[in-house]
């Protein structure tokens, strides 16, 4: 039983998608380029001028077959104050807020002066 491998330089219709997730903006888009895919971004509407921002999730996922020329979704970690999921996190800072800020030290018996 033979082989049979298609001619140099034929392209099948199907490619499957490689793994992004780790890769710098920059690696994941050349990385889908060559396998003939096009990346988007649903946060990051200025995907083409990303470049070290590390992709977190992609769909579909790394080894599924898709269609040349489909697009691939990838979600970016875009650090501290970036978008993503807000939730608490702890320690809370503990009650009292700036109540806490207005005893200052002075000596006893003295009144605090007032700023006119």
């Amino acid at each position: 039983m033979s082989v049979r491998l298609p001619p140099r330089g034929f392209r099948t219709p199907e490619v499957r998608v490689p793994r992004l997730v780790g890769l710098m903006a920059v690696d994941a888009r050349e990385s889908a380029r060559a396998r003939g895919l096009s990346l988007t971004s649903p946060d990051r509407p200025d995907l083409r001028l990303a470049v070290v921002d590390h992709v977190v999730r992609q769909y579909p996922e790394p080894g599924a077959e898709v269609p040349r020329d489909s697009l691939v979704y990838v979600w970016f970690d875009l650090g501290e104050g970036g978008g993503g999921v807000r939730e608490p996190r702890g320690p809370l800072p503990p009650p009292g807020g700036l109540t806490r800020e207005l005893s200052e030290p002075h000596a006893p018996g003295t009144a605090l002066l007032a700023c006119p």
